[in-house]
């Protein structure tokens, strides 16, 4: 696998892991998740600089923060017991079939 997708799954992992801890350190009131989070967020933001030396700039951005989104939604969900009603769920699968698309499709993204 490239290096640079690989930096960009990173940066989604540790983009997720940072907003996970966002919500665990209660609008930063907890130091521990509050300290996660902030490291988190760093490394994801390095790792997806890293993936822009080679991806188009928008094309990583909707990749990074749409799979972002949809990991997040299943790690609240898991973890944080939150619900999404039906036009939520049909969001987030629109988003998954615009990444897919990009993925599959477009000749912009580097493969």
């Amino acid at each position: 696998m490239p290096a640079h997708v690989v930096a960009l799954i990173g940066a989604i992992v540790t983009e997720v892991i940072g907003t996970a801890a966002l919500q665990a350190s209660q609008q930063l009131s907890r130091l521990l998740p509050t300290l996660v989070m902030i490291g988190a967020y760093s490394i994801s933001v390095y790792l997806l600089s890293t993936a822009m030396k080679i991806i188009p700039v928008g094309v990583a951005y909707a990749i990074w923060s749409g799979l972002g989104m949809v990991l997040i939604t299943v790690v609240g969900f898991v973890a944080f017991k939150q619900r999404l009603d039906a036009p939520a769920v049909l969001g987030l699968a629109l988003i998954v079939t615009g990444v897919a698309v990009i993925q599959l499709f477009s000749q912009t993204t580097t493969h």
